[in-house]
């Protein structure tokens, strides 16, 4: 690198000294009266510092152009997540529904979620702003909460009266009913939701039942995926 930079400056002084015998008759004679000011003169001592002081700091400058082009690409990088952020948040939506079981991934007023390892949907809910966690139940004809769920999402549990007769896991048992005042499943939200508690201990899952399911739009399972979609 060093020898080409020495070769490349003797080339241009070698050039400046052809310029200077072509633009005057009698060599020594114009050199002697060779005008520093000129601009032409100007131009080539500009340019033999640059070299020399490229030949003299070339570990500098080096350094210092791989930290200019380090910086340009980092901003390129920044430049390219903003111009696509809804795109990559789509994407970064996806991947993680993938990995974290019940994590719904949105696209306008469509929510996809994963199977999970057990063979069943569960799903990741907000109940009155409460997070809750269900699992899929097309055989519930409602909402069903536990009794944790229902305190967490802010219900009277005191003056609840379970008078309605409910099929679980364990046997028949008794539910009290209630009207949520918002359901979320990602971007979709459903209003006045009809749901049932059921009795202290009679319930270990919370099920995302019809009362919810026959409010959207559409619902269907693809292979290991679970697609809703909400009303426009």
């Amino acid at each position: 690198m060093q020898r080409l930079l020495l070769l490349l400056v003797a080339v241009l002084m070698g050039a400046l000294l052809v310029l200077v015998v072509q633009r005057h008759d009698t060599v020594l004679a114009e050199l002697a009266r060779l005008d520093a000011s000129s601009l032409e003169t100007k131009i080539w001592a500009v340019i033999l510092l640059g070299l020399a002081a490229v030949v003299l700091f070339r570990q500098r400058f080096t350094r210092a152009l791989e930290s200019v082009l380090i910086w340009v690409v980092i901003v390129l990088l920044l430049a390219l997540g903003y111009t696509y952020r809804f795109e990559l948040r789509d994407v970064a939506d996806r991947v993680l529904a993938e990995f974290i079981p019940g994590r719904p991934a949105t696209r306008g007023h469509t929510v996809e979620i994963a199977r999970g390892s057990g063979g069943n949907f569960a799903i990741t809910t907000q109940i009155n702003g409460a997070r809750v966690s269900m699992v899929l139940d097309t055989g519930a004809t409602a909402v069903v909460l536990t009794q944790e769920a229902a305190k967490a999402a802010g219900l009277p549990l005191e003056v609840l009266n379970y008078s309605v007769n409910v099929d679980t896991a364990n046997g028949r048992a008794r539910a009290a009913p209630v009207t949520l005042d918002r359901i979320s499943v990602g971007s979709i939200t459903e209003s006045s939701v009809p749901a049932l508690i059921a009795q202290p201990g009679q319930l270990r899952t919370n099920l995302l039942g019809m009362t919810f399911l026959n409010r959207l739009q559409s619902w269907e399972v693809r292979g290991d995926r679970l697609v809703l979609r909400g009303q426009p």
